[in-house]
């Protein structure tokens, strides 16, 4: 059963970021009949940082301008709009992870844990709270949800848009929240959408797409000091020094001002003796990879030797992998293609054709 936006009559609380795909989901639930609430979440507090202006991020002092932008469409729309204080939450949650994880020397997405705990999770319960009655709660998202009757289970799939897909990001979310999400745009393609917004007059239509979650420098966040250590090849030849290990990441290229006859890759970061080692290309491929902190939403398609569709990183397509080790623990795949640049701290999607059948943190790549 796929939730239609032309059911009966739902009230639904719609997540608003100032862009095109949240004011194309405001203005659908609206054309469909809903009584639609705005809703935005603040999570910038003032920081004396420099950003790149040209570089669209969720978290950053462009909040404010979004924010405006979400309530000029809900005067449009003639609905209310609500903004909540998520600061506490998002400090909490994702940037603390953010910071221990570059500190560890993984390489943490943000995003993930942002979707699941603060703008799917804290900010709908604060909106209940507060006193705002709602079915269900609407976002722009590039995914969809259906009921598997069969399993009695809300199944989270792979939205229509293949390029703009956003599964990857979600698949840390629980039953009782997908009980309650509604993804519009799931079923339309990201140029479909913006003529939608084109034709309706809404002033976004052309808004860029945020490109990551924060547009400055990682290091304003991370607010720690350099810490010299070398930089080594993986026979222990010191080929130069960094200033922090948390200044790297795996697979990076440019940035090592390193002269060396072939061009080089960072392949690891040792935390314990301050260390970035680096390889040549053949040295980033791995043949599989551990993972842990897992999140199964199908966890029936996961045993020893099954075959699977997997991700190692968003903006990749998935590529083949088979179980080769399982517990309720840890997770171990094999590539059968070896993959570049298996990162510590991102996330390894698995699919069953487009269904999402769950995830995990990627502890450490298998060579």
């Amino acid at each position: 059963m796929v939730i239609n936006i032309k059911s009966k009559q739902l009230k639904i609380l719609t997540g608003l970021s100032g862009g095109v795909d949240s004011a194309v989901t405001a203005l659908l639930l609206k054309q469909a009949g809903h009584e639609v609430i705005g809703v935005s979440m603040s999570i910038w507090k003032d920081k004396d940082i420099s950003v790149d202006s040209g570089r669209n991020a969720c978290f950053g002092p462009g909040e404010k301008e979004d924010l405006e932008e979400a309530q000029r469409l809900c005067d449009e729309l003639n609905i209310p709009f609500y903004v909540f204080d998520c600061v506490e939450d998002y400090e909490k949650i994702v940037l603390s992870n953010f910071k221990e994880e570059y500190l560890s020397g993984r390489t943490p997405n943000p995003c993930i844990l942002c979707n699941s705990l603060v703008k799917l999770g804290a900010l709908p319960e604060m909106a209940r709270q507060r006193g705002l009655e709602f079915d269900r709660f609407a976002t722009g998202h590039y995914a969809k949800i259906e009921f598997d009757p069969k399993n009695g289970r809300y199944l989270l799939k792979k939205a229509a848009d293949d390029e703009k897909d956003q599964s990857y990001f979600l698949y840390r979310l629980k039953q009782e929240q997908l009980a309650r999400l509604m993804f519009p745009l799931g079923s339309y393609k990201k140029e479909e959408t913006r003529k939608i917004a084109r034709d309706s007059g809404l002033k976004v239509f052309d808004k860029k797409d945020s490109q990551d979650f924060y547009s400055g420098n990682y290091n304003e966040l991370l607010c720690i000091k350099g810490k010299k250590g070398n930089i080594i090849t993986k026979q222990g030849e010191i080929l130069g020094t960094h200033d922090g290990i948390w200044n790297y990441t795996i697979g990076q290229r440019k940035g090592l001002c390193i002269s060396y006859p072939e061009p080089l890759y960072v392949i690891d970061l040792d935390k314990e003796n301050n260390r970035v080692i680096v390889g040549i290309k053949d040295d980033t491929y791995s043949s599989g990879l551990i993972a842990g902190d897992l999140h199964l939403a199908c966890p029936d398609f996961i045993k020893e030797g099954a075959s699977l569709e997997a991700k190692i990183r968003s903006s990749q397509k998935t590529k083949k992998v088979i179980v080769s080790a399982f517990d309720n623990e840890s997770i171990k795949v094999d590539f059968p293609e070896n993959q570049r640049s298996v990162a510590p701290g991102q996330s390894i999607v698995f699919y069953k054709d487009d269904i999402v059948i769950g995830g995990g943190i990627i502890d450490k790549a298998v060579n």
